[in-house]
């Protein structure tokens, strides 16, 4: 049953509600996803962030088992539908998407997809991702179901709300990165002062909107109105801290050379001798490439802090069209499983999540006395 104009409000106010709670851009996007499913009551819900070499740095969906979802393979390439709404930046509401001429059919594990509501989502004049949603859970009667103009609105709504709550997550997450302590003051005050007061009003005027919209529509209709304009202030605010906060060296000299140079520094500032090999590495989406660069300095940081090691080795090869990290050291060394339970000891779950966010996989092997190898592998673009 299709949910009422109320509870859909609701749901837009607990996506909301959801940028205070999750700060790993990762859960924001299972978020909105999740939100976006319940707001439209379909069957299935996606959320693609582009790359800049035809894929997508991170693609999340929700209504799809993970068994269904490691059987479907590689993530989507920006072709048919998804380019459509990336290239154009309008809204695609179909009644089925397999009679689109620019539909390019599914990988076989693939779920069987007939109606189609799909939006980008906008910070200012850029693309940042296209959200999108199938399958209507409603009765099949001829001419009864489908995606509505009344759900494109909604859909808007939190295509809004998934702008900047996707920004503001990637701003802490560089907030984290920070290591000076001037640098953390100063963004955590930007950030304070820029945006805090106009997410309390977007919450507000949801809140306004929702107690609304059975008794005054039009009125529910001018606080939405406010809301999409609220967003679109903050998320223009966070996009420009976010780009000021984006790792110049990486930009300019590309992995290989950022992080040779960096385990030059640490080699003279430790003890422990650091080396380096790098070797037949082909260009990455910048995603992944951050992913990379941000696991081996984690991961380094582990072994340089807390390993006791006399020797720390970083390689990072070709490996097919990805890549392949391995940061190994000849300290204590530690129990996987034990850690693992320790919840976020040595920023194990950062790096897991980096992975996944990456579309990559990591895995983690030590024990006591035996040192610790830690490998992260990505796709290629």
């Amino acid at each position: 049953m299709h949910p009422g104009p109320r509870s859909g409000l609701a749901a837009v106010s607990a996506a909301l509600l959801a940028m205070s709670r999750h700060l790993e851009v990762r859960d924001v996007l299972k978020t909105i996803v999740a939100s976006a499913r319940e707001l439209l009551d379909a069957q299935y819900a996606a959320l693609g962030v582009p790359d800049d070499h035809g894929g997508f740095a991170q693609f999340v969906v929700d209504g799809v088992s993970d068994a269904q979802w490691k059987a479907i393979g590689p993530l989507p390439r920006q072709h048919g539908i998804l380019a459509a709404m990336l290239r154009e930046g309008r809204p695609v509401r179909l009644d089925d998407v397999r009679e689109d001429p620019r539909f390019e059919g599914w990988p076989d594990a693939h779920p069987e997809l007939a109606d189609f509501l799909g939006l980008p989502v906008r910070d200012g004049d850029e693309i940042i991702g296209a959200l999108f949603l199938a399958n209507k859970n409603c009765a099949r009667t001829r001419g009864g179901c489908g995606f509505t103009a009344e759900d494109e609105d909604l859909l808007g709504i939190l295509a809004q709300h998934a702008a900047i709550a996707l920004t503001n997550a990637r701003l802490y997450e560089r907030s984290r990165e920070l290591t000076i302590a001037e640098e953390r003051s100063r963004l955590a005050h930007e950030l304070h002062d820029a945006v805090s007061q106009k997410l309390f009003s977007l919450r507000l005027t949801a809140q306004a909107a929702t107690a609304l919209v059975d008794r005054d529509p039009a009125r529910a209709k001018d606080e939405l109105h406010q809301v999409a304009a609220l967003a679109a202030e903050a998320a223009e605010e966070l996009r420009a801290a976010v780009v000021e906060l984006r790792p110049a060296a990486l930009d300019e000299d590309g992995l290989l050379a950022t992080l040779r140079t960096q385990i030059q520094v640490l080699d003279r500032a430790h003890t422990a001798r650091v080396t380096f090999s790098g070797h037949g590495l082909r260009a990455l989406p910048a995603a992944q490439e951050e992913a990379l660069l941000r696991v081996a300095q984690e991961a380094l940081h582990n072994a340089l802090r807390h390993s006791g090691a006399a020797n720390v080795h970083v390689d990072v090869a070709r490996r097919g069209r990805g890549a392949v990290l391995r940061v190994t050291d000849d300290g204590r060394g530690f129990d996987p499983t034990a850690v693992r339970r320790a919840g976020r000891h040595l920023g194990l779950v950062s790096m897991r999540d980096r992975a996944d966010g990456a579309g990559g996989t990591l895995t983690v092997e030590s024990a006591p006395g035996k040192g610790t190898a830690i490998e992260m592998e990505v796709p290629g673009g």
